[in-house]
């Protein structure tokens, strides 16, 4: 046997999937690869694994991993994610670079991952036991389902619904903003199944000062407190009574993966991904503006009002993100591909609005000088993106960027710059821009 040091986890796990069984993850699952979570009870397990016994084990904090398989030069990697950029292992985040998004549906391998704490324990996770609340001040029958109630009292739909980061294109804010530098790669457009939300408030009875919904989901605070709330947010009535927002439990016909909110999520497409609470456990049906963790300050808040790059916006001046803004990618061809001049170039892509529809898609190969109308196909359902292409030609060999630019049903246009600067970097739709070498 190699010394563990030599060794990485994924090896570790491939040849011994037994002894893996201490990653929090699962088989199922897979393995994270570096800096992975163990619970505080496995280290003794671990012991074989090393080679010998861990002194103190039972001191050792929960959430860690000896440093003698953590600290290996094997990049970090989520096992089932190949492809995707990793931008923290704790909570995971990963985007999905722009070409590996030319799917219609993205599939679960594709599929962004954003989360604010540490999913639930997937061995602890029983689908037969599982239950979500219905509550609050303004739910007239409070009352709790088993998952077999919900799908087999609520009639089950599917839809094609896109998730997207808020904080997607942070990283061309100038002055940066804090958290996750993501690129274009924080959306994804999944098939979704479950039912209709308004269906099960309505069965709960929604009081006529009912003004707003807020979830709670079973993941764990990355500091361990099991009493700490990692992420409660919602979203008002009239977007939880929209017949696409979902009680969901199958992403593109498959249970959810556990990084997906395994066993029964929410979603809300066209509204920023942390609406759409995974590992639920209770919705509550509020008569205020839901008030849970990353509702108030300045999480998932914007300026009321323009600001100047750079400044300071008080809390009271921030006002919720609801709808994403119009946006678009190309997916094809990956950006730094060389060209032959004598033959047009079939570019394709994905566009999207949030709530609304894209109407029009414009590229470019001369920096937005002129502007060359897309084709572009209807969406599948409400709140699905949109498929675009267009063939380009060259007029002389050289270096050449295609812009792509989306304009949704309400005239709203994407910009060729980074707009509306903010203090979390949220929104950004400037123009998806690609290299090519025409040789």
């Amino acid at each position: 046997m190699k010394n563990p040091q030599q060794r990485g986890i994924h090896e570790l796990y491939a040849q011994d999937p037994e002894r893996a069984d201490w990653l929090v993850w699962g088989r199922q699952v897979d393995p994270i690869t570096r800096r992975g979570f163990l619970t505080k009870t496995s280290l003794l397990a671990m012991s074989a694994v090393l080679g010998s016994a861990i002194p103190f084990a039972e001191q050792m904090p929960a959430g860690l991993i000896p440093v003698a398989l953590a600290d290996t030069n094997e990049p970090f990697t989520i096992p089932g994610k190949e492809g995707l950029i990793i931008l923290s292992d704790k909570p995971i985040n990963a985007e999905t670079p722009a070409h590996l998004l030319d799917d219609d549906i993205t599939p679960i391998n594709r599929f962004f991952v954003r989360n604010n704490g540490i999913p639930p324990v997937l061995e602890t996770i029983d689908p037969n036991t599982w239950t979500l609340e219905i509550a609050g001040e303004s739910c007239e029958k409070p009352t709790t389902f088993t998952l077999a109630q919900l799908k087999q009292q609520f009639k089950n739909y599917t839809y094609q619904l896109q998730l997207e980061c808020a904080g997607n294109g942070r990283s061309e804010f100038n002055p940066p903003a804090d958290g996750n530098q993501w690129s274009v790669g924080a959306i994804g457009c999944g098939q979704w199944t479950g039912i209709r939300l308004k269906e099960v408030l309505e069965a709960c009875g929604i009081k006529a000062d009912a003004v707003y919904i807020g979830y709670y989901g079973a993941d764990i605070h990355l500091s361990g407190d099991p009493t700490k709330v990692v992420i409660s947010r919602g979203v008002p009535m009239s977007k939880a009574l929209e017949d696409e927002t979902l009680i969901a439990w199958a992403m593109n016909g498959e249970d959810l993966p556990l990084l997906h909110g395994y066993p029964l999520r929410l979603v809300c497409g066209g509204w920023p991904a942390s609406t759409a609470g995974k590992w639920l456990k209770r919705i509550v049906i509020r008569n205020k503006v839901h008030d849970g963790a990353h509702m108030e300050g300045q999480s998932y808040r914007t300026p009321c009002h323009p600001v100047a790059p750079g400044t300071k916006v008080p809390d009271e001046d921030m006002c919720i993100i609801e709808s994403m803004p119009v946006k678009s990618i190309i997916t094809f061809p990956k950006s730094g591909i060389v060209h032959e001049r004598s033959q047009p170039l079939a570019i394709r892509g994905h566009a999207w609005a949030g709530d609304f529809e894209v109407k029009e898609v414009y590229v470019s190969n001369n920096f937005g000088t002129k502007w060359q109308p897309a084709e572009l196909k209807p969406p599948v359902n409400r709140l699905a993106w949109q498929r675009w292409q267009a063939t380009l030609e060259f007029p002389q060999e050289g270096y050449y960027e295609i812009w792509v630019r989306a304009v949704d049903t309400q005239g709203n246009s994407q910009p060729m710059l980074v707009p509306n600067w903010n203090p979390k970097g949220y929104l950004n739709n400037a123009t998806h821009r690609i290299a090519i070498q025409v040789v």
